[in-house]
C-alpha cells in the first residue's frame, strides 16, 4: 500500500506516494515530460513501481515541481534535476541504505543528469531515454547503469540511438529491445515489467 507524502526541496513542496517494504532497499520513479502530460500517475510509472515493490523495494514516486500537486514551476530540466536528488534523499531518511533510481522518458533524461552529476546509487534503470528528442551530449559518463529498455518501434528513444549512447558512455548495462512496442507501452507493460523483475532478481 503506498501513502501520500511530501517531499521538500527547499521552497518547493514535491507531492509523492511512497510504498513502504522492509528491506533496507528503495527506489525513487521518475516521469515522463509534465509539458506533455507527464506525471507519476503515468502508466510505465505505476508498472515500475509494481514491479520494484514485488520485489521487496521501498518506492517514492513523485510529482515533478509544477505538475499536478506539487508546487513551483518547469524548471527546463534543472530544477528537476534537484527534485530528484530531494526524492533520493527522502528514502535515505527512511534508513534506505541501498539506492535505485528508474525512470521513464523525460524521467530518464533527468536522472541521466543526476547520475553523471556523481549523485551515489545503487543502481540505475532507463525506460526509454528520449534520445531522439532531447540531447545527451551534456552526460559524459552513466556509472551504475545496470538496465536499459526500449520499444523496438519508439521513435522517441529509437534503439539504434540507444545504442550510439551505451557506446559513447563506455557501459554495458543489459539492453533490453521490446518487440513491437512504442513509446508509450500500450501493450507491453506486462512485459516491461516481467523484465524488470527478472533484471531484479
Amino acid at each position: 500500500m503506498e501513502k501520500s507524502v511530501i517531499v521538500k526541496n527547499q521552497t518547493i513542496r514535491l507531492q509523492g506516494m511512497l510504498g513502504t517494504a522492509k528491506a533496507d532497499q528503495g527506489v525513487v520513479i521518475t516521469h515522463p515530460h509534465p509539458l506533455y502530460g507527464g506525471n507519476m500517475d503515468n502508466s510505465v510509472v505505476m508498472q515500475l513501481t509494481k514491479s520494484f515493490a514485488k520485489k521487496g523495494f521501498t518506492t517514492l514516486r513523485f510529482n515533478f515541481r509544477g505538475t499536478a500537486g506539487s508546487t513551483g514551476m518547469y524548471d527546463n530540466g534543472q530544477g528537476e534535476q534537484a527534485d530528484v536528488a530531494a526524492a533520493l534523499q527522502f528514502l535515505a531518511n527512511q534508513d534506505i541504505t541501498t539506492l535505485f533510481l528508474a525512470g521513464y522518458s523525460f524521467g530518464a533524461r533527468i536522472n541521466a543528469s543526476v547520475v553523471s552529476g556523481g549523485y551515489e546509487i545503487s543502481d540505475h534503470i532507463m525506460v526509454s531515454p528520449p534520445v531522439g528528442f532531447m540531447s545527451f551530449d551534456d552526460i559524459p559518463a552513466l556509472p551504475r547503469t545496470g538496465l536499459i529498455l526500449t520499444g523496438q518501434e519508439d521513435d522517441i528513444a529509437p534503439p539504434d540511438m540507444v545504442q550510439a549512447q551505451i557506446n559513447r558512455w563506455k557501459i554495458a548495462p543489459r539492453f533490453e529491445i521490446i518487440p513491437g512496442c512504442d513509446h508509450f507501452y500500450g501493450n507491453c507493460l506486462e512485459l516491461l515489467g516481467e523484465i524488470v523483475e527478472n533484471y531484479l532478481e
